[in-house]
């Protein structure tokens, strides 16, 4: 641990971090070392632990700055931000101003209630979110006209290209061929050209107001309104493409459908996009929620995360995760996706913001927008390209491009150059008089009398049918109901702000106020991705920072920021690894290897790479099997491609022969992907990229201090040493960039966030970086040592030692007594604690991960909680309780099941809601018993029910 200043405010750091030197003290104690760094020798193998330097600094760290404080960062954070300038954005092209309710900036977006919280994976303590996940499919459905949406996607381009891969596996038959309409955005063509090449699909691109091409095909995409603004009735393409047998999928403006007829309405398959302008900023491109919506009988196909209704045990209505066997990381390499996250957060913000304004409100919002619209359309007059449009114009001026913009530009408003002859002008819910006026001047048009002109067209206004009638969306408009509304969602749910989380392999720490307090500064909340350089000259050099601090932490030569989950990193290193073989003329190496204890994503990602798995046994202990490593190298030698291995490993230790393992697959001509879920536990002490990775994803969300925001947003960059540099993802649309494929929409994918890790790493310093990880490593190391001979530790290390996380093992437990690991995670929810996660890597087991961030009273009043649920165990095995009727299978407890005249069970209501007394820790109340999610599959159910299914 740092020193504590003798003056001045305490290092962040101490912050930061729960234990003090005390608690550390009392750790090491348990654990049966003299010091962290006496633990780190023992618990991380020599060959790859990193020597200090003579001044005691991890190598990887020392080109950090000094340690800053609170306010030393934030004022730094203020220079790059002054650096920044914000201009009025009419850029369009998929992202787009909007006016973020306070009302919903202060209560999601500022609220840790909301941003700390975790994936549903348990859903007796998620009913908040999964209710605002409901409100937000809802919203989508309604909007797009299809029947069944999902939680959310990670941005339009990468929901397209979902779209795609749905069209494909559900339409038999047909060729590997694809109609992309010319006017869809550059950015998602793009994304859609990098998902079809390693799948083997051709994307025809065609302008298909001129009808289809000849030939057979699959599917069809197209835009509402396209990239150039222009608004098509697509109903007579989508009928012909249909006769064909093919189905077709229309990326659609959730605004524009408020006054336009739904794509589902006029026949579509699939809609896809965004619901960024649904009061989410443009960040510079990042996160957004987009959106997927199909027809149900396409709801089994349907990629990412789904939420649906069922029951508790009482029979009362509860949401959960519904078709879990669906989602792609279980699927493994017969993944079709390897999308395993959502963009919850921002998906919770756009279905409350529909919720705030209402149906009449959006209504109103998209006629004001399209008004502002056609008020520069008529000022345009000849040279306006097309006479139907929502909220973007097409101007043509020949040779004068150049000149229009520079003149809005001077006029404090960016425009979108199309080539030399035209510019687009889009406009928002920002969009005031003033701007149109500014605008009609810049492109040399006298109109004194723009602010009292009438739109000239409405051919458009074409939507009749009802949206947003469900009382989600009617009853909570004024600030003090939304305000309500917000706060009893947020109190259904368990966040790290009322429970440390101790899922293993998530890494919830601390999100810091001060780490939070930027992203919704103008300078980087209001940057359009397509901005002019200069415009965001300041978070450019946020970003450059960023990348080159990361490389050093990890030993790598080079990073790209673009990829905006864990899983599209994954994508970019293994298509990065693809261009290097391919340049050295050995595209045939296509096997990726891939231990059987892996993530399933790591699976999933190598299939969308084009890559066949073949799977690597696990020794008894846990590690890789080295006999079968080497069998199945020389098997495949010849068409090696990579090895993806996690480390620390998925079971939560060392492997003490890792640079064996990426010896053996170089020798074969592979290259190594190192998976960076793990790196809490490596941060200054090992760097991937020197111990013989060629390439790793890092989760922003997990080691560098991105909340989860209850499932997303997360960030995955992918670093890479220098031979895979120039495969980095590209971006048709950032010439800056190196000359891989893009794997996200926006040039540097989720940039508003960065700031958060920025400022994390600048707080913290290299000594607080490494003192983070081995606090970490203590931390789990103390749990397993007190729980050991409670829940035997599945795996340690050569030394006994486990890494940021162990896994305790109650298969025998279950066998013995018949209470299962579910019954466990329920039961905790009655002592107040989120449960750890449960059956991975190995069924029957709960990997728990306390991070950094958790005080060592915290720590220990799990183990306490631990500790008194198996004497709840152990009174089931001595037949005091049945294994039918127990406090552990009659969890989680709510306040309502306690309320009854007669109590029928042999436990008492005490030992239900306060198994370790009043006093333990502040009372949660779960609002619902255990979930049947059986029933909720059977009764599909994924947009909002009726009230009566609430009585």
């Amino acid at each position: 641990m740092p020193d504590t200043t003798a003056f001045g405010p305490r290092p962040f750091t101490e912050r930061h971090i729960g234990p003090d030197r005390s608690a550390i003290s009392t750790m090491l104690g348990v654990i049966g070392v003299e010091s962290l760094d006496e633990l780190a020798a023992r618990a991380v193998p020599a060959t790859i632990l990193d020597a200090l330097s003579s001044d005691g600094t991890a190598p990887g760290l020392a080109g950090l700055p000094p340690a800053a404080t609170e306010h030393e960062a934030l004022a730094e954070l203020r220079e790059l931000a002054d650096a920044s300038t914000v201009a009025v954005s009419m850029i369009g092209q998929g992202y787009y101003d909007t006016l973020t309710p306070p009302v919903l900036l202060r209560n999601i977006m500022q609220n840790p209630a909301w941003y700390t919280a975790y994936t549903p994976y348990q859903p007796e303590i998620s009913q908040g979110r999964l209710e605002a996940l409901l409100n937000f499919q809802t919203m989508v459905a309604d909007l797009t006209g299809c029947e069944i949406a999902n939680a959310s996607m990670l941005d339009e381009g990468t929901a397209a290209a979902e779209a795609m891969t749905l069209m494909h596996r559900a339409v038999r038959g047909k060729p590997n061929r694809l109609v992309v309409d010319t006017d869809l955005f550059t950015q998602t063509a793009a994304v859609l050209a990098t998902r079809a090449e390693p799948l083997g699909i051709e994307i025809v691109t065609a302008d298909l107001r001129d009808g289809l091409p000849d030939g057979d095909f699959f599917g069809v995409i197209t835009q509402l309104p396209g990239a150039s603004g222009r608004v098509t009735d697509w109903s007579g393409l989508i009928a012909a493409a249909h006769e064909r047998g093919a189905m077709v999928a229309v990326g659609a403006d959730l605004l524009a459908l408020t006054v336009i007829t739904p794509p589902g309405e006029i026949g579509a398959d699939v809609a896809f996009g965004s619901a960024q302008r649904f009061g989410v900023p443009m960040g510079f491109g990042g996160p957004h929620a987009g959106y997927l919506a199909v027809q149900a009988k396409q709801a089994r196909q349907l990629p990412g995360r789904l939420v649906g209704m069922s029951v508790d045990a009482d029979g009362s209505p509860a949401f959960r995760l519904a078709l879990q066997t669906r989602e792609q990381h279980i699927r493994r390499d017969k993944a079709t996706s390897n999308i395993c996250t959502a963009q919850v957060l921002l998906a919770v913000m756009a279905a409350m913001y529909a919720s705030y304004h209402g149906a009449d409100g959006l209504t109103a919002i998209a006629r004001r927008v399209h008004r502002q619209a056609a008020k520069i359309a008529a000022a345009l007059g000849d040279a306006l390209v097309h006479d139907t449009y929502f909220d973007t114009v097409l101007a043509r001026v020949p040779g004068r491009a150049d000149e229009v913009v520079a003149a809005a530009k001077a006029a404090g408003i960016n425009l979108w150059r199309v080539d030399a002859d035209h510019v687009s002008v889009a406009c928002d819910e920002a969009t005031t008089d003033g701007h149109v006026a500014a605008v009609i001047e810049a492109f040399g048009v006298a109109d004194p009398e723009i602010s009292g002109r009438e739109p000239a067209d409405a051919r458009i206004l074409t939507r009749t049918s009802e949206f947003l009638t469900h009382p989600a969306f009617t009853r909570y408009r004024t600030e003090t109901e939304m305000m309500r509304y917000l706060r009893t969602l947020s109190d259904k749910d368990i966040a790290l702000d009322r429970s440390m989380i101790p899922l293993g392999s998530c890494t919830m720490k601390l999100n810091a106020a001060a780490e939070m307090e930027s992203i919704t500064w103008p300078e980087f909340a209001q940057q359009h991705p397509f901005a002019p350089a200069d415009d965001a000259a300041g978070l450019r050099r946020l970003i450059a920072q960023l990348e080159s601090w990361l490389a050093g932490i990890t030993g790598y030569d080079a990073v790209s920021l673009q990829p905006n989950a864990g899983s599209q990193g994954e994508y970019a290193g293994l298509l990065a690894i693809h261009a290097y073989h391919a340049k050295r003329g050995e595209t045939h190496r296509d096997i990726c290897l891939i231990p059987s204890s892996a993530h399933g994503t790591n699976a999933a990602s190598a299939a969308l790479a084009g890559m066949r798995v073949v799977v690597i046994g696990c020794r008894e202990n846990g590690d890789v099997d080295l006999d079968d490593l080497r069998a199945k190298i020389a098997e495949h030698a010849a068409n090696l491609s990579a090895l993806m291995i996690t480390y620390p490993s998925t079971h939560g230790v060392y492997e003490h022969d890792i640079a064996e393992i990426c010896a053996a697959v170089h020798d074969a001509g592979g290259q190594v992907y190192v998976d960076g879920a793990n790196l809490n536990a490596l941060v200054g002490l090992a760097r991937p990229g020197k111990f013989g990775g060629d390439v790793s994803h890092l989760n922003l969300h997990k080691t560098f201090c991105i909340p989860h925001g209850g499932g997303g947003p997360g960030v995955g960059p992918v670093a890479v040493r220098a031979h895979l540099a120039e495969f980095l993802p590209g971006h048709p649309l950032a010439a800056e960039l190196p000359g891989g494929r893009p794997v996200s929409a926006a040039p540097y994918g989720s940039a508003s966030i960065l700031p958060i890790t920025w400022a994390y790493i600048r707080m913290m310093g290299a000594d607080g970086l490494r003192s983070a990880s081995l606090t970490a490593i203590a931390s789990a190391n103390y749990i397993a040592r007190r729980l050991d001979e409670y829940y035997p530790v599945l795996y340690t290390g050569e030394n006994g030692m486990v890494a940021h996380e162990c896994i305790l093992d109650l298969r025998e437990i279950t066998k013995a007594t018949g209470v299962t690991v579910d019954d466990v995670a329920k039961r905790l929810a009655d002592y107040g604690f989120h449960a750890p996660t449960m059956s991975f890597p190995v069924a029957g087991t709960l990997m728990v991960e306390p991070t950094e961030s958790e005080s060592l009273s915290e720590v220990d009043a799990f183990c306490e909680a631990m500790i008194a649920i198996r004497g709840e165990i152990d009174r089931v095995a001595a037949g005091e309780w049945t294994v039918e009727d127990n406090p552990l299978r009659g969890a989680p407890h709510t306040a309502e099941c306690l309320m009854v005249d007669k109590w029928e069970h042999p436990y008492t209501r005490e030992q239900a809601a306060y198994p370790l007394g009043l006093g333990f820790r502040p009372k949660v109340w779960p609002p619902v018993r255990r979930i049947d999610g059986a029933f909720g599959d059977r009764n599909l159910v994924c947009s909002c029910p009726p009230v009566e299914a609430f009585a």
